[in-house]
């Protein structure tokens, strides 16, 4: 007995054989938009502000944040579930780290060639925080859509079982 699929169930089907690339290009965007982030933070030089154990545990972090990062992208690519537990932790992780670094920084104030300067200025403020706000945006979006995903997944392997079990009866 055959049957004819509609397109909704073929498109499902097909899920079983193609990657989840929005929620890995998400996690990649997500890795960018960090990158985007550090290399502001980093270029900038006033004074001695950034010499601190605060800027080389951001250091240390960016290079965990990546690495995690690409390795939940390829989890989820594979429509793995448990990877979207981590991009949402992720995601949370970032919106904290405006709270650490940027935050302490614009409200810093140093003397440089006797002349009292706020260590990170108002664009450059809005600019690293915007950027935090799109990596975490993206990773959480990445985590929905993985776990919506999934779920299509796992509800049409179940159909597909019990209609073959039905078949075979």
């Amino acid at each position: 007995m055959t049957q004819t699929m509609d397109d909704r169930e073929i498109r499902k089907d097909r899920m079983r054989f193609v990657k989840n690339t929005v929620s890995s290009r998400l996690c990649y965007l997500a890795i960018l938009l960090n990158v985007l982030y550090f290399v502001s933070i980093y270029k900038s030089d006033v004074g001695s502000w950034y010499y601190q154990i605060l800027v080389g545990g951001s250091i240390v972090y960016n290079l965990l944040f990546m690495l995690i990062t690409f390795l939940a992208s390829e989890g989820v690519k594979n429509y793995q579930k448990k990877y979207s537990t981590v991009l949402f932790v992720i995601g949370a992780l970032q919106i904290c780290r405006i709270f650490l670094l940027p935050m302490k920084a614009h409200q810093a104030v140093v003397k440089a060639s006797g002349v009292e300067t706020v260590v990170m200025q108002n664009p450059q403020f809005i600019r690293v925080i915007l950027y935090l706000v799109g990596s975490a945006v993206c990773l959480i979006a990445a985590a929905v859509i993985n776990l919506r995903k999934c779920k299509v997944l796992e509800e049409h392997a179940n159909a597909m079982k019990s209609r073959n079990a039905k078949e075979a009866a």
